[in-house]
C-alpha cells in the first residue's frame, strides 16, 4: 500500500529539523506523510487552518511553545501493559530476587522506565511487585518513569485508560485486583499509582530530573528512533546511573553504543545488560570497578 500524497508546497525539512532539535527524534523522509495526521491537534490549538500554515509560520520566526508542541506530537508512543512479557518474566524470576538479596540491608529497590508513554510500563512494574513479592510491602519501592511528551505524562498520572488499552496485555486478574472501574474507562488503584512518579525528560539532554543509582531500567525500543550522537548519550546516561549490580533492558532489536561498557546476558528468550567498566576508564568512581 503506497503512502498517501503530499502537500509539495509544505517545508518538511523545516519541521524534521524542528523535532531534531527539540526532541532528538530522527525522522525519515518517507514518512513526512504523517505530519499532516500527527500535527491536525497542534494546527487547530493555534488558530490556523493548515500545515502548510503551521510550518511556514515557524520558518519566518521563533516560536518555541509551537516547537515544543511539534515535537511532542511527532514522538511515538507506541506502549502495552507487560509489553513482551519476557523481559518482565526474567525480573520476576531471576532479577528481582537476587537484588531483593543484596538490597535486604537497606530495603530499599528502585526502578525507571525511561521512555514510560502513557504510563503502562511503570504500572506493570508496580504490579510485578504487589503480585509476585509480598516482603517488598514494606521496603521503600520507587518506580521513576520519564517521557518527552507532556501529552502522554498526563495520561500516565491520571492512570485512567479505555477499554482497547486494557485488552492489550493486561491478565484479567491483575485487571480485578488492581483497577477500578469508572463508567467505559478502567483506573489503577492508589496503591500501584503511590509506587509510579512521573516527570518529563529528554534522554538525550543532561542533567536528567532522575538521580542513580537504579537497580533495574528499561530503556526499551528508544534509541532506534535517534541519531548515532542521541544514542551514544543516552547509554551513557544509562551507564552512569545504573548500579552495578542492576540490569539494563533495551528493545529486542536494540544494543548498547559502546559494547566496551555492557556486559550481555541472555535468559527467558530475551537480553538484558549488566554494568561493567571498560578496562577501568581513567574517571572511573565506582568504589569497586568490576575491572579490578
Amino acid at each position: 500500500m503506497s503512502a498517501p500524497p503530499i502537500d509539495e508546497n509544505v517545508d518538511f525539512a523545516l519541521l524534521r529539523r524542528i523535532v531534531h532539535a527539540r526532541s532528538q527524534n530522527v525522522l525519515d523522509p518517507s514518512r513526512d506523510y504523517v505530519f499532516e495526521a500527527r500535527l491536525a491537534g497542534v494546527i487547530r490549538g493555534a488558530g490556523m487552518s493548515s500545515l502548510g500554515e503551521l510550518a511556514a509560520h515557524l520558518g519566518r520566526m521563533r516560536d518555541p511553545e509551537l516547537e515544543c508542541a511539534v515535537a511532542d506530537a511527532m514522538t511515538i508512543n507506541e506502549t502495552s501493559f507487560f509489553r513482551d512479557r519476557r523481559p518482565f518474566e526474567v525480573l520476576r524470576k531471576e532479577i528481582l530476587p537476587d537484588l531483593i538479596e543484596a538490597r535486604s540491608g537497606t530495603r530499599s529497590l528502585r526502578m525507571w522506565s525511561a521512555a514510560c508513554s502513557t504510563g503502562q510500563e511503570a504500572y506493570s512494574l508496580a504490579m510485578l511487585v504487589r503480585e509476585h513479592f509480598p516482603t517488598l510491602t514494606n521496603w521503600r519501592v520507587q518506580i521513576e518513569a520519564t517521557d518527552f511528551s507532556r501529552e502522554v505524562l498526563s495520561r500516565a498520572k491520571s492512570g485512567r485508560y479505555r477499554r482497547c488499552e486494557i485488552s492489550r496485555g493486561l491478565p484479567v486478574r491483575l485487571l480485578a485486583r488492581y483497577f477500578d472501574e469508572d463508567g467505559e474507562e478502567w483506573v489503577i488503584k492508589p496503591e500501584i499509582r503511590a509506587l509510579c512518579r512521573f516527570q518529563w525528560a529528554n534522554l538525550a539532554i543532561s542533567p536528567l530530573p532522575v538521580h542513580g543509582p537504579f537497580d533495574v531500567i528499561l530503556l526499551r525500543n528508544v534509541m532506534l528512533y535517534f541519531s548515532p550522537e542521541a544514542r551514544s548519550t543516552v547509554m551513557g546516561q544509562a551507564h552512569r546511573l545504573l548500579a552495578k549490580d542492576g540490569a539494563l533492558f533495551l528493545g529486542s532489536s536494540e544494543q548498547p553504543v559502546d559494547a566496551s561498557r555492557w556486559t550481555a546476558a541472555f535468559s527467558g528468550g530475551t537480553s538484558y545488560f549488566k554494568w561493567r567498566c571498560a578496562g577501568c576508564e581513567r574517571n572511573c568512581n565506582r568504589r569497586k570497578c568490576m575491572a579490578g
